[in-house]
This record gives C-alpha cells, structure tokens and sequence, in this order.
C-alpha cells in the first residue's frame, strides 16, 4: 500500500496528489488513512523516508559486495543510463524531485534530503577511501570533496533527464563528468 502512495506522490508530485488520490491508489476510507498517517504530508514524509532509507540500504550493500570501491562511485553516477528508454531519466529520483518542489517551503523535506544526501555521501567517501587503497583513486585526492562532486554529478544528470534529455546524451555525459572526476591511473 506504501508503495502505491509512493508511487502516486513520485508521478504527480506532492501538491498535484490530492487526498482522493491517496485514498484511491491505498485502498484505506479517508478515516483509516487519517487514522494511520495522519495528515497528507505525514504520509508524504513517511514514505519519502522509506524511499531514503530504502535507497541507501542499497547503496550501503553495493559497497559490501563490490568487486572494487570505484564501480560503487561509478554506477551511482551513470545509474540513469540503465534504462536505454529513458523512463528512469525522465521520471527522476523522488527525493531530488521533492527537493526541488518542495525545499523552500517546507523544513521537513529540506531536512529529509539533507539527512539523505549526507548518509549517500558517506557510503561515497567509505567506496572511494577503498578505491584508493585499491589503487584505484589518485592517492592524493579527498574522497569526501570526490564523494560530494559525485553526488552533485548524479543530482545534475537527474535534473536533466527530468527534461526528457536523450538518454544517450546523458550517459555521454556521465561518462565525461566520472573521466574527469575519476581519471584512469596511468602507470
């Protein structure tokens, strides 16, 4: 039933989903809806904190079973190429999209991605650390500053895939932003 409110806030966005909708797609009476979440925006906070931690639980047993800390980074960045249709692209990542909707006006939701992104920059920093034990990241290099530019690289390519871009031009630019970020170690 989450799943399905999830999913009617991640395709309509938060102010376009209306109650009629929530009760619809859950299959609760307005009463049990109320009575379980309370209001319109405790659900959509909930569920966007399930889609968070959901995602970062991924994220977290990428990294345990990664052959290398490096493709950890690099799969988070071109994670929208995937989809050789585009849909991913152009449907987003329901935090980035909430973000932008709602951030301004709403503390919670700039809290939740906040919350969000600094928990994705940590695994980050963790896989890029061991890139660079591994030999696979420039000994020099900060993974934390490296970590923070991937997920701006990552949050970039979704705000335009969100415009319909075509996918092979977003993965020609995924490839282009991680060869510039990540170079190739020359021996």
């Amino acid at each position: 039933m989450l799943f399905a409110v999830r999913d009617e806030f991640w395709d309509k966005g938060y102010a376009a989903t209306s109650m009629d909708d929530l009760l619809r797609v859950s299959g609760l009476g307005k009463g049990s809806l109320y009575g379980a979440f309370g209001d319109k925006r405790s659900l959509f906070l909930r569920v966007l904190r399930d889609y968070d931690d959901a995602n970062l639980l991924a994220l977290r047993e990428r990294l345990v079973s990664a052959a290398r800390g490096i493709d950890v980074v690099r799969e988070f960045v071109l994670g929208l190429a995937g989809d050789p249709t585009g849909a991913v692209a152009r449907r987003g990542c329901l935090l980035a999209n909430s973000n932008a909707e709602l951030a301004a006006s709403t503390p919670d939701v700039a809290a939740e991605a906040r919350r969000s992104y600094d928990a994705i920059t940590a695994v980050l920093t963790a896989a890029l650390e061991r890139a660079r034990t591994e030999g696979d990241l420039d000994p020099d290099a900060d993974p934390f500053e490296t970590a923070r530019a991937a997920l701006v690289a990552q949050l970039g390519l979704m705000a335009l895939g969100r415009t319909g871009m075509d996918i092979g031009t977003l993965t020609s630019m995924a490839h282009s932003t991680l060869a510039r970020l990540l170079p190739t170690r020359t021996q």
